[in-house]
């Protein structure tokens, strides 16, 4: 390592990094923050500033500004390097790039005034939020005024700790000083974001003031998204291979597969970065394509962790380098989800097959079966059932389904019968009925099916339940053997 390895990656190191690096294709010193961003964490850095980094190239007005809400870390590690940090994309060919995106990094904590000062600046015309379901302080969908945070902000509005209240507050502000509200647009993947935050907002702004939730309601603009990309946790193996490329340490780089995926709908009320000139997608059909990803990239991903898990496998990658497994989840794809999704308008359902199997091919991706395999209780019905029931009303096989549902019952069979536990709120009750199998396809399956809470209706159709009977039946007793012999 040369000695200006023990240098800090800042805006002066940009003129001596070697020529593969990537850096900003465009001037800092010329943007004006445009963005807040609440919550810049590394899937943020990794996922949507990258995307505003490209678009800053097209239009200047569009910097962020981040902003941690509870942890001063990332403000800490980025300050001293004027907000610079790499990303390496994960590959065959992993590649660094140095984001120039984040001119600021605000810890609220500390700097709340600050926070609020920039929400309520004019150059300011959207905020966008990663703050993981919790943040948002929701019970049953909306807002949760007993939640400690929230019950804080009604209090004490001017001086917020929630997101919420951060939002709230800025927006007032913004009316008292007749500048037009804010885009808030939920970058994280719960259903319907942007209506739930729309519904949080205006309930938490109808506490306070009643014009205000008016004109929030009738003047704001709260999209919905998806996102998607895996971005793995930054280690020290990183930042020593940063630090080595670039020959300046960077206290914080962030790494994600090179696939990535933004959908978001095109609602704005205070213009827009260029999104669709860098490759976000811009749709009315946000659940359209939620639907398409939980049947298309978690229905396999489940797959592959139940049965790959009984064979014995660690990770996405070592099954998808298990030929008879690859074979079987391409074939799951392609033949029994796609022809049952009801794709949004503009959705290349094969090219999106393509890039998903080349997703899990990814070596450089340490995925890990088991926790895919978490909340299974969970997961099935909505990335499963929902396929075999739309594949039963139109006449479909539903063969090839059944196999890794059999696969998460043979699954619970193994960890209840070896006395391991589930990572999954029905673990008291799955594994009871996991002791009690007996390995008879009909005694086991008829037992999972009574839950109610994971079956729903399917358990009450004949054709459902033999084929759950049969594909159990082929697994044999769920040895990695067994389920070899299914798959061929």
């Amino acid at each position: 390592m040369t000695e200006q390895a023990a240098k800090r990656l800042d805006t002066e190191a940009l003129h001596h990094l070697p020529a593969y690096i990537q850096r900003p294709a465009y001037d800092r010193a010329d943007t004006r923050i445009g963005i807040v961003h609440l919550g810049v964490g590394a899937f943020h850095r990794a996922h949507q500033a990258v995307y505003i980094e490209d678009a800053l190239a097209l239009d200047p007005d569009w910097a962020i500004s981040g902003v941690s809400l509870n942890s001063r870390d990332v403000r800490d590690a980025l300050a001293p390097q004027d907000g610079l940090y790499t990303l390496a994309l994960l590959g065959e060919t992993p590649q660094l790039r140095v984001i120039g995106a984040l001119r600021e990094v605000l810890a609220a904590r500390d700097e709340g005034a600050r926070v609020l000062d920039r929400l309520a600046d004019a150059d300011v015309r959207l905020v966008t939020l990663t703050i993981t379901e919790k943040g948002y302080c929701l019970s049953a969908g909306e807002l949760d005024f007993a939640h400690p945070d929230i019950a804080h902000d009604v209090l004490y509005p001017t001086t917020p700790v929630s997101a919420i209240g951060y939002l709230v507050e800025g927006l007032r502000r913004r009316k008292e000083q007749r500048l037009p509200p804010f885009t808030v647009l939920s970058c994280d993947n719960l259903p319907d974001n942007g209506g739930k935050l729309r519904r949080a907002v205006v309930a938490f702004a109808q506490r306070l003031d009643h014009d205000l939730a008016c004109w929030i309601a009738e003047n704001g603009a709260f999209p919905r998204s998806m996102v998607d990309s895996i971005t793995p946790a930054t280690d020290d193996a990183l930042r020593a291979r940063v630090a080595d490329e670039l020959g300046f340490v960077d206290a914080w780089p962030v790494q994600r597969e090179a696939y990535t995926q933004w959908v978001v709908e095109d609602a704005f009320c205070n213009g827009r970065p260029p999104l669709e000139r860098v490759g976000v997608a811009m749709s009315n059909d946000i659940a359209g394509y939620d639907r398409a990803k939980l049947r298309l990239l978690n229905a396999p991903h489940s797959a592959l962790a139940y049965l790959g898990s009984l064979m014995g496998i660690e990770t996405v990658a070592q099954a998808m380098a298990t030929p008879e497994l690859a074979r079987f989840v391409e074939r799951l794809m392609r033949e029994a989800i796609v022809p049952n999704v009801a794709a949004p308008q503009g959705f290349d359902a094969p090219r999106y097959v393509e890039a998903i199997l080349a997703r899990f091919r990814n070596p450089a991706i340490q995925h890990r079966l088991s926790q895919i395999a978490w909340d299974g209780s969970q997961k099935i019905p909505v990335r499963l059932l929902g396929t075999i029931g739309d594949a039963l009303a139109a006449g479909r096989p539903i063969d090839v389904l059944c196999l890794p549902v059999a696969g998460w019952l043979q699954f619970v069979r193994r960890q209840a019968r070896n006395g391991v536990s589930l990572v999954d709120p029905m673990n008291d009750v799955l594994s009871q009925i996991g002791r009690r199998t007996t390995g008879d396809a009909t005694h086991d399956v008829d037992a999972f099916l009574a839950l109610d809470a994971v079956f729903g209706s399917l358990a009450g159709d004949g054709r459902f339940a033999t084929a759950l009977r049969d594909a159990y039946a082929a697994l044999g007793d769920g040895s990695p053997e067994a389920v070899s012999a299914a798959l061929a």
